[in-house]
C-alpha cells in the first residue's frame, strides 16, 4: 500500500503548486496544494481588545435576567451562608478561564464581593462521559491560583452516591445530576460556544446535560435514536433531539446565570454572553451562526482539513471530519491533519475497541450493530457512528488521517489510511516536516487518482478546520 501510493504520487509536478499555512495543535504546516485548491474560511469577526472589561460589562449587563447581586440578594438566605458552584469544561474545550484575562476571576469576585465566602464556592468540572482531568490538566484549565484557593472536584457519572435524582427527562428516563451543582443555593454554568455536531451549538444547557449528569441519561442523549435523526446536526437547534433532552433537563437542575465565550479561529475572545440560560446562550448562538457559517457552491473531488484545538484525539478529531461533509463530493477523497497529543491519543479502551468494529463491519453494519434490540450501550459507541456518517460518504480508504503521535501498529486497527503510508521513510527529524510530507504526499495522490480517470480533481482547504461549517449555497436549512 505504502508503494502504491509513493508510486501514484510521483506521477504529479509540485512546480506551480502554491503554499498556504495548515494549524496543526501545537504547530503549523506550510503545505503545498495544487494552483486551483479554494480555501474555504470563516468570516472574520472583530476580537475583544479587553477581555476583562468584557466580562465585567457583561456580568453587570447580563442578557434575560437580573444582575448576580439581584439573584443573590433575592435568594432565601444571607450571602454568608449561602453555597455556590460553578460548572467548567474539562480539557477538550478552549475556554479561556484562567489568568487576569480569563472569565473565571471577573466572576468568583462578583460572587464574593456579594457576600459568598470562597470555601462555600465549589468549581465542578463537567467531564460528562469523559475521563477525569489530570494535576496538568486542572493547572491549564483554571490557573494554579484558582486551584490554590477554590474546592475543584470532577463530575463523575458513574459514581451513584454523589449524584441526586431530579425526575424523568422528556424522553422517560431517569436522571440524576451531580449532587455538589444541584445542591448549591447558587448554580452558574461556564462554556463556549461553538457549532456542535450533535446538539447544534455547544454551551448553555450542555453544560449540565451531557457535563454533570448519569451515564444512562448520557447514553439516551448518545443514542441513535438522536443522533440519526437529521436535525441532530451543526447549528440546529429546532426538532433537534440532542437539544430538546437537554435544555429541558438543565430547567429541570434549575441554572441561575451562565457565562459563555465565542472565539475565532486562533482561539481569540470574540463575545461574552452573560446572563439567562437560554436569552444569552441564543445570543452567542447568532453570532456563531453568522461566523462559522461558510456557503459553498459545490462539493468538493478532494477536501484538506485539520483537527484544530479539539483535535486533542482521534475521538474528538471526528468533528472535523464530519463537519466537512457538505464540501466534499459522493466517493471524494479527505486528507485530514491532527495533532493527537493527548496522553491517550486515540481514546479510551472502549472508543478503541468500537472503532476497530467499524473497520471490520463498515459504515451500514456498525450502525445495525448498535441499533438491535440486543445491543448493550457501550461507552463512547457514538463518536464510531459519527465517522460512519464519514464513511457512508466516501470510502474509508479514501480517507487519510495524517499525525505523528500514533504509531503504525496502532493506527492498523482504525479505519482510514494512515498518513505514514504516505511518508518515503518513518524517520523524520521533527512532528511538523512528517505531517508536511504526509499531507503532500497524500494530496498528490488523490490529484494522480482523479486523473488517471480522465478527471480533473477540484480542490478544497477548510481553513478553520471543525469550527467552519460548509454548507451548500444552494440548500437553505430552515432551522439553522
Amino acid at each position: 500500500m505504502q508503494s502504491d501510493i509513493h508510486k501514484t504520487a510521483q506521477e504529479i509536478d509540485l512546480t506551480d503548486w502554491k503554499e498556504i499555512p495548515v494549524d496543526y495543535g501545537r504547530y503549523r504546516l506550510d503545505v503545498r496544494v495544487p494552483p486551483n485548491c479554494v480555501i474555504l474560511g470563516m468570516k472574520e469577526v472583530p476580537l475583544i481588545s479587553d477581555p476583562r472589561a468584557a466580562y465585567e460589562e457583561s456580568l453587570s449587563h447580563p442578557i434575560g435576567c437580573p444582575s448576580l447581586a439581584e439573584i443573590i440578594r433575592h435568594k432565601k438566605k444571607p450571602a454568608a451562608e449561602l453555597t455556590a458552584a460553578v460548572t467548567v469544561s474539562d480539557i477538550t474545550r478552549p475556554v479561556p478561564y484562567s489568568g487576569e484575562n480569563g472569565l473565571l476571576r471577573p466572576l468568583l469576585d462578583r460572587l464574593e464581593a456579594e457576600g459568598i465566602s470562597r470555601g462555600n464556592i465549589t468549581i465542578v468540572i463537567g467531564n460528562g462521559m469523559h475521563r477525569p482531568s489530570t494535576p496538568t490538566e486542572r493547572i491549564e484549565i483554571l490557573g494554579e491560583e484558582i486551584l490554590r484557593d477554590y474546592p475543584v472536584i470532577d463530575h463523575d457519572c458513574e459514581a451513584l452516591p454523589s449524584l441526586t435524582f431530579i425526575g424523568k427527562s422528556p424522553t422517560g428516563g431517569d436522571v440524576f445530576v451531580n449532587s455538589a451543582f444541584f445542591q448549591a443555593d447558587l448554580r452558574i454554568a461556564t462554556g463556549l460556544v461553538e457549532s456542535h455536531f450533535m446538539a447544534g451549538l455547544s454551551g448553555g444547557r450542555k453544560a449540565i446535560c451531557p457535563g454533570l449528569v448519569d451515564k444512562r441519561t448520557i447514553e439516551k442523549f448518545h443514542s441513535p435514536a438522536f443522533l440519526e435523526s437529521p436535525f441532530a446536526q451543526n447549528l440546529i437547534l429546532r426538532q433537534n433531539p440532542c437539544h430538546e433532552e437537554s435544555l429541558a433537563i438543565a430547567r429541570t437542575v434549575g441554572v441561575d446565570f451562565i457565562v459563555n465565550t465565542t472565539l475565532d479561529r486562533d482561539m481569540r475572545l470574540t463575545g461574552v454572553f452573560a446572563g439567562d440560560l437560554e436569552a444569552a446562550h441564543e445570543a452567542a448562538g447568532d453570532l456563531i451562526r453568522e461566523t462559522v457559517s461558510v456557503p459553498v457552491e459545490r462539493e468538493y473531488d478532494i477536501i484538506l482539513t485539520h483537527g484544530g484545538y479539539v483535535g486533542r484525539n482521534h475521538y474528538q478529531t471526528v468533528k472535523a471530519a464530519h463537519n466537512a461533509l457538505p464540501a466534499i463530493a459522493k466517493g471524494g477523497i479527505m486528507i485530514l491533519a491532527t495533532d493527537n497529543r493527548d496522553e491517550e491519543p486515540i481514546g479510551g479502551p472502549e472508543y478503541k475497541s468500537l472503532l476497530h468494529m467499524l473497520k471490520i463491519q463498515g459504515a451500514d453494519r456498525y450502525l445495525k450493530m448498535i441499533e438491535a434490540p440486543g445491543w448493550r450501550f457501550t461507552k463512547d459507541q457514538w463518536e464510531p457512528e459519527m465517522w460512519a456518517k464519514v464513511f457512508r460518504k466516501i470510502d474509508e480508504e479514501r480517507f487519510f488521517y495524517c499525525t505523528h503521535t500514533i504509531p503504525r501498529e496502532t493506527y492498523d486497527l482504525l479505519p482510514g489510511r494512515c498518513g505514514l503510508d504516505c511518508m518515503a521513510g518513518e524517520d523524520c527529524s521533527s512532528p511538523v516536516q512528517a505531517v508536511r510530507e504526509m499531507v503532500e504526499t497524500a494530496l498528490r495522490f488523490a490529484v494522480a487518482d482523479y486523473r488517471k480517470k480522465g478527471v480533473e480533481p477540484t480542490v478544497a482547504f477548510i481553513r478553520e478546520g471543525p469550527y467552519a461549517i460548509p454548507y451548500l449555497a444552494t440548500e437553505k436549512a430552515t432551522a439553522r
